[in-house]
């Protein structure tokens, strides 16, 4: 009979992301109980899944009171940056992501910006504004190629990479005086171009303590050779060789022990993941933002290689406790393909039959992120990243393969997907 203490989790999301929180759960022998809100089509086959909304801040307290939650791992941004976490903490339930303090990080792009100048984090040059007189004064010397973004939350979409002063004021003006991303582009960030590969660093942070989990690489852009519109993420690999042990120790001395400690110096008790994404340039390493929770598509690679049990890392942050001196990871390599609607991240239809195969192969998963499941059972698609593939194995070119296998074996009307992920990698 074993003595490891059981607890009742529920995640919160719908994502890729959180079917793959959902899995990680599962297998923990902590868990007596994984729920899931709202959920999507395949974590509904399953745990339980409750329609209760993101944002329904109330609504997913009143549920993790209902079920006894012991644990609730929060997925996307919205729940954090609306202080979910905050109102979890005041009826005495532990929680895995930031407080709204700390959730600003990402919700305010221009907050995190001023926070990495107070804190001698280094990043790209940049200036705030919310007015355009400003803004295309500061774009007169500073002039393209630049990148504007919107300040609030915009689901990974609201960064406009101009190579024109033409596109520039047009991106500005959209946003200022527009309406192009909403209340989230009523401030914004200029800031200089950046060359160089990108790099995702996951950390799970306890305060000042923390663990990094294995460096990955995302693949934003839609079209093949990193071409076309930015998404939400098309792919993920990791580990990447990029990131070399000697970088690793790098980027934790002048990026996570500084931010750490400059949160705590704020008196923001920062506990949950820190994602930090990199652009490695031929001047050092750049932070380029930051993610207060788990990227998707990262963390369907992410969490494979991780050989512990994950369930008393995330309860351990949650109540601020001390982790583990370091988290054991699986040899080899890791890779997500994600399967998107046709049109994608444009216009696409929605509703289409999903026909799954019967047979998945060990070292392989499917991690539903846009899907619903009717009542005959039927998985239909219901976003614009419907689902991803991932697949472990000794190298990334096995891994790929297997993925990719698996993915053909997938079928529904206007099936796209990048037949490139882990590119780079691959051909060095």
């Amino acid at each position: 009979m074993s003595d490891t203490p059981k607890i009742n989790i529920l995640v919160v999301g719908s994502g890729g992301r959180e079917h793959a929180l959902v899995q990680k759960c599962l297998q923990s022998p902590m868990a007596d109980l994984v729920i899931a809100a709202p959920g999507n089509g395949g974590m509904a086959s399953e745990v339980q899944c409750f329609d209760v909304s993101v944002e329904d801040i109330p609504g997913l307290v009143g549920l993790a009171e209902q079920h006894s939650v012991g644990l609730v791992v929060v997925g996307p941004e919205v729940p954090l940056s609306l202080g979910l976490v905050d109102a979890l903490a005041e009826v005495g339930i532990p929680a895995y992501g930031p407080n709204k303090d700390g959730a600003q990080l990402e919700s305010s792009k221009a907050f995190c910006k001023d926070f990495f100048a107070r804190h001698n984090i280094p990043t790209a040059a940049y200036g705030t504004f919310t007015e355009v007189a400003p803004a295309l004064a500061y774009l007169a010397e500073h002039p393209a190629p630049i990148v504007i973004k919107a300040s609030g939350l915009a689901a990974g979409k609201g960064v406009i990479m101009a190579e024109t002063q033409d596109e520039a004021v047009a991106a500005i003006k959209d946003m200022l005086e527009g309406d192009a991303f909403g209340s989230s582009g009523k401030e914004i960030v200029i800031e200089e171009t950046l060359y160089g590969e990108e790099a995702s660093i996951h950390v799970i942070a306890s305060g000042e303590d923390f663990v990094c989990l294995p460096p990955s690489q995302d693949h934003k852009r839609v079209g093949e050779g990193d071409t076309g519109l930015n998404t939400g993420g098309m792919g993920a690999y990791t580990p990447t060789s990029r990131v070399t042990p000697a970088m690793q120790a790098e980027i934790e001395e002048k990026v996570i022990k500084p931010t750490l400690a400059g949160l705590k110096a704020d008196g923001i008790n920062y506990c949950g993941t820190l994602y930090a994404g990199l652009m490695l340039t031929d001047k050092g390493i750049k932070v380029l933002e930051y993610n207060v929770r788990f990227g998707d598509p990262e963390t369907q690679v992410l969490l494979p290689m991780v050989a512990d049990d994950l369930v008393p890392v995330l309860l351990a942050t949650a109540k601020g406790a001390p982790l583990p001196a370091q988290l054991h990871f699986r040899e080899g390599a890791a890779i997500v393909i994600v399967l998107a609607a046709g049109g994608y991240p444009g216009t696409y239809a929605k509703g289409e039959a999903i026909h799954l195969p019967e047979y998945i192969p060990d070292h392989s998963a499917i991690v539903h992120a846009g899907t619903t499941l009717d009542q005959d059972g039927t998985i239909r698609t219901a976003g614009g990243r419907v689902m991803g593939v991932s697949a472990h194995a000794a190298t990334l070119k096995d891994a790929a393969e297997l993925a990719y296998s698996v993915c053909d074996a997938i079928d529904f009307k206007d099936k796209y997907l990048r037949r490139d992920i882990g590119h780079r990698e691959l051909s060095r």
